[in-house]
């Protein structure tokens, strides 16, 4: 009987035991697969999807880009204004509008300049008596000398009047001392105006100079004779026009827009440039034919400086401190820290931990 229940107690144990044995490697299978798989997630997550560039070494033009105005060349731009405080009679262009030479632009109310070479001429005739009787009397001794002198003075006074009241009657008229457009047009019929208010200006479209305007630091650079890559509009995108060349770098810095102005010469565009026109111009500086090269989006900031991300064989990206140089809208030169040939992120640079995982982004 005790050895009955004895074997019956042996036998439950040992399939106690053979059921424990087989839950703890079931057990450890599952969590092989668990580990397995949870290793698989981790990986995935830790590798963050970026785009990649190469370094290249390639020439690099250094230019500096500049916004600024087609304007009317010195010498071949006319501002014409009332010789005196009167009204406008009669306004014959607009602005815009093609003129020759001599053709009549405003015309000033005509009553007040010939009232006044009229008064001028009467003064006139009346200081010739006056020094006739003044000389004859002075050579019979009867008139003191400083009375002929006093007349001779009034009579050069008055031709001096005559002269000028002619001159005002003539540019009570506004004609167009050159041929080319009406830039500017500030005469309203009726209006009053005062002396040497200006009123029109004309300026020959074909002798205009592109007017680009960079800051003190950067005009110190720019030199005349180099070339200035020109596009319409306010960037780099705009139509290329052509190829000019500076000409002058002013020597002073202009009180309102607190900018130094580079004047560029344009003898030959793809089209006329038209004054007023907004222009884009690149100023070529310095040209370095082998130069280390990265697209602009791997320079990513850190501190004073820059750092950008070499990935390795292994596909690991390692923050690397590098010194840029110049930098067009594209790409930038590095003076120190790459080598030609290596890897480096681009997109997705910037919130990139150092020794992150990386993988190429599908296009």
């Amino acid at each position: 009987m005790n050895r009955s229940r004895r074997g019956t107690t042996i036998a439950r144990f040992a399939v106690v035991a053979v059921t424990m044995l087989i839950t703890a490697v079931t057990g450890c299978r599952k969590a092989d697969k668990d580990e397995a798989a949870g290793g698989d997630n981790a990986r995935a997550t830790t590798d963050v999807a970026v785009k990649t560039a190469t370094v290249v070494i390639q020439p690099f033009f250094e230019t500096l880009g500049a916004i600024g105005t087609v304007a009317p060349r010195a010498g071949h731009v006319a501002l014409l204004s009332a010789p005196a405080p009167t009204r406008i009679a009669q306004v014959f262009v607009s602005s815009g509008q093609h003129v020759s030479v001599g053709t009549t632009l405003v015309v000033i109310d005509q009553m007040t300049f010939r009232e006044a070479a009229r008064s001028a001429a009467a003064a006139l005739t009346s200081a010739e008596r006056g020094y006739e009787r003044a000389r004859t009397l002075s050579q019979a001794g009867i008139l003191p000398r400083k009375d002929l002198d006093q007349a001779t003075a009034d009579l050069a006074k008055a031709r001096s009047d005559m002269v000028a009241s002619h001159r005002a009657l003539q540019l009570s008229v506004l004609r167009s001392p050159i041929t080319g457009v009406v830039t500017r047009m500030d005469a309203l019929l009726g209006a009053a105006v005062d002396a040497n208010q200006p009123l029109v200006e004309i300026a020959d479209p074909g002798a205009v100079d592109i007017l680009l305007s960079v800051t003190p630091t950067q005009a110190a650079t720019v030199h005349p004779g180099v070339k200035v890559s020109l596009r319409s509009g306010q960037s780099a995108s705009g139509e290329l026009l052509g190829t000019g060349t500076v000409m002058d770098v002013a020597g002073i810095v202009d009180s309102a827009s607190r900018s130094v102005g580079i004047r560029v010469r344009a003898p030959g565009t793809r089209r006329p440039l038209r004054i007023g026109e907004t222009i884009y111009g690149e100023i070529g500086l310095a040209t370095r034919p082998n130069a280390i090269t990265v697209p602009i989006a791997a320079l990513v900031p850190e501190g004073d400086g820059f750092k950008v991300f070499v990935v390795d064989a292994a596909g690991v990206a390692h923050a690397r401190g590098v010194t840029p140089g110049a930098r067009t809208e594209s790409i930038a030169e590095i003076k120190a820290g790459l080598s030609g040939g290596e890897r480096i992120v681009t997109y997705g640079a910037y919130g990139l931990e150092d020794g992150a995982k990386v993988s190429a982004m599908k296009q």
